[in-house]
């Protein structure tokens, strides 16, 4: 291995390598991060989070520090699945919470938690090749300086759609791309006068058009005011003319195919206040994934490994969470206590997930399009979503609540992510979420039983057990993994539970000290 050594190398500054990159560092694992722009894009992209991505900001302590209110996340009152409205008011369990948040602000706030982790973020460098090893990885990177080489256990593609790691280790990036759509976006200035009490615009000589997508017989139409005086407007047409990739984006470009879709002419003029501001416009939209996400000692996190339409708002939700689900994997393998095959188990739990996520963006966008036939079965799926069976089921797919990974172990919680409990602790009264600041497993026990203490004693140097009791507990102990999903649970009376508690903590967390 080259002198210039390290643990991991992190190829992408963006969320989801900064999010890596601080859940390495809490377990007390170096790693260092490439980019190749000179400082944080401050490209408009993403516009929030959705999902369950929120209780993960939560469960490492950013969600209030990233502009979320006091208290437990929220659910929203209500949301769109390819702009048809989803009433949550009759959820009992509501798992679509938000937080809007720009993806360039995201970026800045990742990057100052990490970089207080003590993360080696390094900006304006580029990797340009890697060779791969039996149990490291060397890479060249282009820097300011000149060319250097860095030798790392592990490499991480975390570099986008167009991944360079991904093309460099070969593995293939199967899909559908759409030839039949155009859209374009951009923030814009709009008179006053125009804008409803709701979130919506009044537009001269055609009526009013309510926040987010709205589906026409001439296209797609989006209005989402996020911040103050700085309304993001946006177009889809379908079976228009290919435009070139090389031909710049303009105001002028965005006005004439909204007046296309609409029929008339929106009063829109080019942002009056400081950048940088949306425009762009995106065609021949990519639907794709990686067919693996690991070769050898290489790993694929976000846009790298899958990309899909941004409707709905699934990206960060995903993204985010392929790092949290490999992040303490690749920490407990480099720390020494991982158990055989536990890496492999990343593509495993992400890929289908990934999947799932694809086939809802797809479903959207597919019910977007024009035609008599895309009408009646919209018509149709909004008769079925007044029903709160039907609604619940869309907030789980779009939450990603309806995630369940494959634990082996047998109690309705295990594989999803672990309730949102209030707990009393011996440090006072705590949810679920503070006691997963650190990124360690817990074993929470809300009953007093001294063989489920006794075994978990075996793993006191890698699972803090925290004794807890809760009026709402769904069960007498869980063991919880790092990126919050339950690993085990009992309720009791359960003879088998300290049983299968050692199966695991064995399958999960290595073996126990001798």
């Amino acid at each position: 291995m080259p002198e210039n050594s390290v643990d991991v190398v992190i190829s992408g500054a963006g969320p989801n390598g900064l999010m890596l990159a601080g859940e390495l560092a809490l377990a007390g694992v170096h790693a260092i991060v490439l980019d190749e722009l000179p400082a944080p894009s401050a490209e408009p992209k993403a516009n929030g989070l959705i999902g369950q991505v929120i209780r993960l900001l939560d469960m490492r302590g950013l969600y209030h520090e990233f502009g979320g209110p006091p208290g437990a996340p929220q659910p929203l009152p209500f949301y769109f699945f390819s702009g048809l409205p989803l009433s949550f008011a009759e959820l009992a369990d509501n798992p679509m919470a938000a937080l809007g948040l720009p993806q360039p602000k995201l970026v800045r706030l990742l990057e100052k938690w990490t970089a207080g982790l003590g993360v080696d973020i390094r900006w304006g460098h580029r990797l340009i090749g890697l060779t791969q090893q039996d149990d490291r990885v060397d890479v060249t990177v282009a820097g300011p300086d000149g060319d250097y080489h860095l030798g790392a256990r592990y490499l991480i593609g975390a570099d986008g759609g167009k991944s360079f790691v991904r093309k460099q280790v070969g593995i293939e990036f199967p899909g559908y791309t759409a030839t039949d759509s155009i859209a374009r976006m951009g923030h814009v200035w709009l008179p006053d006068e125009l804008r409803t009490g709701d979130g919506g615009i009044e537009v001269p000589g055609f009526g009013r058009l309510p926040f987010g997508h709205n589906r026409l017989e001439r296209g797609g139409f989006v209005f989402a005011e996020l911040e103050p005086g700085r309304p993001l407007i946006a177009s889809v047409e379908f079976g228009g003319a290919p435009v070139p990739e090389e031909t710049p984006m303009t105001i002028e470009e965005l006005r004439a195919s909204v007046r296309r879709v609409l029929g008339v002419d929106l009063p829109m003029e080019a942002p009056h206040g400081p950048g940088p501001h949306a425009l762009r416009r995106i065609d021949n939209q990519n639907t794709r994934q990686a067919e693996r996400y690991r070769e050898g000692n290489v790993f694929l996190v976000g846009d790298a490994a899958h990309v899909h339409s941004g409707m709905g708002g699934p990206g960060l939700n995903l993204g985010l969470q392929d790092a949290a689900n490999l992040g303490w994997k690749l920490a407990a393998t480099i720390n020494g206590w991982a158990p055989t095959g536990l890496l492999d188990t990343y593509h495993a739990e992400r890929h289908p997930v990934g999947v799932r996520v694809m086939m809802s963006s797809l479903a959207q966008t597919a019910l977007f399009a024009p035609g008599p036939e895309v009408t009646a079965m919209r018509t149709l799926l909004g008769e079925l979503l007044e029903q709160p069976e039907n609604t619940a089921y869309i907030a789980r797919l779009m939450s990603g609540s309806d995630t369940r990974y494959e634990t082996g172990d047998p109690h309705p919680l295990s594989g999803r992510m672990v309730p949102d409990l209030t707990l009393e602790t011996p440090d006072g009264t705590q949810r679920v979420a503070e006691l997963l600041r650190k990124a360690r497993p817990v074993l929470l026990t809300l009953t007093d039983n001294p063989a489920i203490t006794e075994v978990a004693a075996g793993w006191r140097d890698r699972v803090d057990t925290i004794p807890a009791t809760s009026a709402k507990a769904p069960a007498d102990a869980l063991l919880i993994r790092p990126d919050g999903y339950v690993a085990w649970a009992s309720n009791a009376p359960e003879q088998s539970a300290p049983d299968r508690l050692h199966t695991a903590l064995t399958r999960w967390f290595g073996p126990p000290l001798t």
